[in-house]
């Protein structure tokens, strides 16, 4: 019998249920490591230190035998010595660009288990503190390693309600802390495992409707149906609450679905989730707009507006992008990011604007302004709608290529990143202000930048920008604005009602929107049970 060791210290954090199907599997015992027994096998004689092959998969792992039991330890310990890390890759540029599919690629059902197998199951796991969510990397790539499907599924969703999300846009944070990241630069493949666990459990119907069984009597109502709102609404309703979700769109997903373009996250992902989620009792109600300006709020209109509920969960985004008021922003030609990225999404849903209000970088020249994911995304959309060129300029300095001693691991490393839309075609540039837009007959023709300098501030804190004068026009009749999110400002809300994700924190990652909806959650359940 194959057996599936797993350390003590991480069992308390597993449900009841999930412990009672896992109890049959074998023992548990703490990592071995350190242990005299395992330094050298002829050092002791109770301990015998094997290779041994799995002959129906023809897969290695480490096992020890001990009073006549034999037991065998996470992952394959050794997998990371002779197994390079493998990522599945993106489609062919020229394939790619002439649609909206996902570009990503995925690994045969063999690679992705040795790629598994390379988890060291490290004794202080540095995974588990990056993530958000506290995922449990190890414990599932090493089931993963072993062909339990099923078993990985389970751990994973375990701390993880959307895992089809987060294995296909988040920047794996957990990565960038593995071990092998610090010693081989070469860490796990944690981010592309999820996603292959979560296809194979819808694909095999592990993912089935578990509406609660006993419901509480309350009810919360959720604002906004984007990461946060869908992670708080996952975990409420779980609690046995009543939830009732109100979105201003069309549909939810909130930037899921209206923000991040389809060659990274296809809309059905989203939609067989939602169902999902409506399929245990939750309720959507799409095209409702909720007063929350912060001059004018009032409970009563907020109950007006959508009934009264036992307690309001409030995760709304960050609805404002930055902009850039310098002379010319009024001419035609100068979008928002999500005018472009949005609209896009929607044409894909067969939802076609007029003819006015198009936003398109079809023969076009492309000037994105702003360096992070946003410009990124407007980059790969342009290229897809036929644009002659694309510029990304970005005001503060080109990150450093490889390593930065100012992040040093395991801290989140900031580095250059070269994403599938830069590798499509676009000239980057760095420490460049945009003055102005230039027009002809109330149309962009260029933009003139200027070359900055950072210097050091004297008061500490954030360096000081100086212009150095050397100013230049950029040829563009399309400029996108992808330079972040305002951070909402909300009034002092009365009891029972809460902010979550980037509506409470400001723009972020969606694993931390999705943790922040948790956490929310279990602040709602607390507030409810004292009522």
């Amino acid at each position: 019998m194959l057996l599936t060791i797993l350390p003590t210290r991480r069992l308390a954090e597993f449900s009841a249920p999930l412990l009672n199907e896992r109890s049959g599997e074998g023992q548990f015992l703490s990592p071995p490591w350190g242990k005299p027994g395992w330094q050298a096998s002829a050092q002791t004689n109770f301990i015998k230190q094997t290779i041994k092959t799995s002959a129906s998969h023809h897969l290695h792992c480490l096992c020890r035998e001990e009073s006549g039991h034999t037991y065998y330890i996470m992952g394959n310990p050794k997998a990371f010595l002779s197994i390079h890390r493998k990522e599945a890759g993106y489609r062919p540029v020229g394939e790619r660009i002439h649609d909206f599919s996902e570009v990503e690629q995925t690994l045969n059902t063999h690679d992705r288990r040795e790629q598994a197998s390379r988890c060291m199951d490290c004794g202080v796991p540095f995974c588990h503190w990056a993530c958000p969510l506290g995922n449990k990397c190890p414990e599932w790539n090493d089931a993963l390693y072993r062909g339990k499907w099923e078993l990985a599924y389970k751990i994973l969703t375990s701390t993880n309600p959307f895992p089809e999300f987060t294995g296909r846009i988040c920047p794996a944070l957990c990565e960038k802390s593995c071990v092998l990241q610090l010693t081989m630069h070469e860490p796990t493949t944690n981010r592309e495992d999820e996603c292959a666990i979560m296809e194979r459990a819808w694909q095999e119907s592990y993912i089935v409707p578990c509406p609660p069984e006993k419901r509480t009597g309350k009810s919360v109502a959720v604002i906004g149906g984007g990461p946060a709102g869908l992670s708080a609404a996952w975990y409420l309703n779980r609690q046995g609450q009543t939830v009732d979700v109100y979105d201003a769109n069309e549909k939810a997903g909130g930037l899921l679905r209206y923000g991040i373009p389809n060659f990274k996250l296809q809309k059905e992902v989203i939609d067989r989730r939602i169902h999902l989620m409506e399929a245990e009792g939750i309720q959507f109600h799409y095209g409702v707009r909720v007063p929350l300006q912060s001059d004018s709020f009032s409970m009563e209109e907020l109950e007006k507006a959508i009934g009264k509920h036992d307690a309001y969960v409030i995760a709304t985004g960050t609805p404002t992008a930055r902009d850039l008021n310098i002379p010319g922003r009024e001419l035609k030609g100068v979008h928002l990011a999500l005018d472009l990225l949005s609209q896009q999404n929607r044409i894909l849903e067969g939802e076609l604007p007029d003819a006015k209000d198009l936003v398109t970088a079809q023969g076009k020249h492309v000037l994105v302004i702003g360096g992070g994911d946003t410009g990124s995304d407007c980059i790969g959309t342009a290229h897809r709608q036929g644009c002659l060129s694309v510029t990304q300029i970005e005001i503060m300095p080109k990150p450093p290529v490889g390593d930065n001693p100012a992040t040093p691991w395991p801290a989140w490393p900031v580095v250059l990143k070269t994403t599938s839309s830069h590798e499509e075609g676009c000239e980057r540039r760095w420490l460049l202000n945009t003055n102005r837009f230039i027009g002809k007959n109330g149309k962009l023709t260029g933009a003139e930048v200027e070359g900055v300098v950072w210097e050091p501030n004297p008061q500490g804190g954030r360096p000081i920008m100086k212009l150095d004068g050397h100013k230049e026009i950029i040829r563009c009749d399309l400029v996108l604005l992808a330079m972040g999110f305002l951070k909402p400002q909300h009034p002092q809300y009365p009891q029972g009602v809460f902010v979550t994700g980037d509506s409470a924190s400001g723009a972020s990652l969606v694993v931390r929107a999705i943790a922040a909806g948790k956490k929310t959650a279990q602040e709602v359940e607390d507030f409810l049970k004292k009522e």
